[in-house]
């Protein structure tokens, strides 16, 4: 653990790492890109990353948000977020005639691949996740018929499997390493020879930005998590400063939602982010927090990251010459008029 020199009184512990993972990074800066080859709008499947305020800075550019692929008009560009979506929804913007960009997180897509292998392979593929979770959605939309969702150890006991020989475990790439492999090992009692994914599937950026948690969490009084209710691994943060010893932890947006009361007999607070989220709000938590006497900032180091991910290959493309070809071919092929653009 890296530290710098604090002085004594009210400190604040500050994590590291923290904040943008690589494939948010990703996905934000391609919409950005598209925005800037192809103008607005550029129509975004679900929040691109779960954060509010990114989302709200990317609609002001001229992204548009849509729960479902219909919402698209025919010849536009739609953009899959970087939580991934099941194959139906490629199929539903081809039958819209959208052109579209693929923003999945790498280590979402690995996810996607193993799914498809094993059911290839014809095994029973528990997949431990929250329900509902778009990640999930799209992870399950692989392999509908082979996939049974876990949701968390209290779930074991109802799985049932067609052969205990073949099964294997894969997991959402944001959940709570120890949940996750409290449930695993839940699985394995049930399912001694359950197998395990070639790889960890819960994402490097998740895994760290724990470490640092555990590690302030022993120390702090307060954690502040800055971060959306709707990330997932935001509200693992919260869960795991708890566990590692912390009197209390909070998730805000934003700076002007901390409460004045949770700093009551407080010396220490812990400051993190999630992995959507810019530096910029984390930044404004500690002024905020200066301004009230924690001045003092130590560093909380738990690793070192250097993953970078490269744009989707589709923004090397001309998609409005493309999306202008489908409205084109479907035009000629059935004699229709085009929908509203």
């Amino acid at each position: 653990m890296g530290r710098m020199t604090a002085s004594p009184g009210r400190r604040v512990l500050l994590a590291a790492p923290r904040g943008y993972c690589a494939g948010v990074d990703r996905a934000v800066i391609a919409v950005e890109k598209a925005l800037e080859q192809y103008g607005a709008p550029i129509y975004v499947r679900h929040e691109i990353v779960h954060n509010k305020y990114v989302v709200q800075t990317l609609e002001k550019k001229g992204a548009i948000f849509v729960e479902r692929t219909e919402e698209v008009p025919e010849g536009n560009i739609v953009m899959f977020s970087a939580h991934g979506v099941a194959p139906v929804v490629h199929d539903e913007a081809k039958q819209g005639r959208l052109a579209t960009i693929d923003a999945t997180c790498p280590l979402v897509t690995k996810v996607h691949k193993e799914a498809v292998r094993f059911a290839n392979e014809d095994f029973d593929i528990l997949l431990i996740g929250h329900e509902g979770h778009e990640e999930v959605i799209g992870t399950s939309g692989e392999a509908p018929d082979h996939i049974t969702l876990v949701d968390g150890p209290s779930d074991v006991s109802k799985v049932e499997v067609r052969d205990p020989s073949r099964v294997v475990w894969l997991s959402q790439t944001t959940l709570s390493v120890d949940e996750t492999m409290e449930t695993v090992d839940a699985l394995k009692e049930k399912f001694p020879q359950l197998i395990s994914p070639p790889s960890d599937d819960i994402c490097y950026a998740t895994q760290n930005r724990q470490l640092a948690v555990k590690q302030m969490g022993e120390e702090a009084d307060l954690v502040i998590v800055v971060g959306s209710k709707n990330s997932s691994n935001s509200v693992r943060l919260v869960e795991v400063a708890k566990l590692a010893g912390a009197r209390d932890a909070r998730l805000v947006d934003f700076a002007d939602e901390i409460e004045e009361s949770w700093l009551e007999g407080v010396t220490t607070v812990g400051v993190t982010s999630g992995a959507s989220v810019p530096e910029v709000l984390v930044e404004q938590v500690l002024e905020w927090l200066s301004g009230r006497g924690f001045e003092d900032v130590e560093l909380v180091k738990a690793a070192e990251e250097s993953i970078t991910f490269s744009l989707p290959k589709e923004l090397r493309r001309d998609l409005r010459e493309e999306a202008a070809a489908l409205v084109a071919e479907r035009t000629a092929t059935d004699g229709s008029t085009p929908s509203g653009q």
